[in-house]
């Protein structure tokens, strides 16, 4: 991800309430961190239609699994695009890793129910900011 496409994500891609749970600048640090080079490192992936930027992919392995955090562009969530984006991010990670986690917050109906159609599980529920859950595949 370039630094140019991180300030784009992190300053501009708002979310309407519930969700805005999701803005970058809702949680100073990770803010800084997704805005630092070094901190992204060469996991944080950006994902393009043709030359737009439309999600990203942030990775993070986890002893023998791989944690991922996703995120899409505000104005195309709720349009059922999500499935595919996903599916394809775990296509991209299982040339590597079988087994792959997330965590949701609790009130993201939609997300969960997307993780839950393409095979994961509610491995374990936690509190953070808001309650979140934890999926694995």
């Amino acid at each position: 991800m370039s630094q140019q496409e991180a300030e784009e994500i992190s300053l501009t891609w708002q979310y309407d309430a519930p969700y805005d749970f999701y803005n970058m600048e809702e949680d100073e640090e990770d803010l800084v961190a997704f805005l630092d080079e070094k901190e992204r490192g060469e996991f944080v992936f950006s994902v393009k239609d043709e030359e737009e930027l439309i999600a990203f992919l942030m990775i993070e392995q986890m002893g023998d699994s791989m944690d991922l955090g996703l995120g899409m562009r505000p104005d195309l969530t709720g349009q059922g695009k999500g499935a595919t984006f996903l599916k394809a991010a775990m296509c991209f990670l299982r040339k590597n890793y079988e087994q792959m986690t997330l965590s949701v917050a609790t009130f993201n109906k939609r997300a969960i129910k997307l993780y839950k159609r393409v095979g994961f599980r509610t491995s374990r529920i936690y509190c953070m900011k808001q309650t979140e859950v934890l999926m694995s595949l």
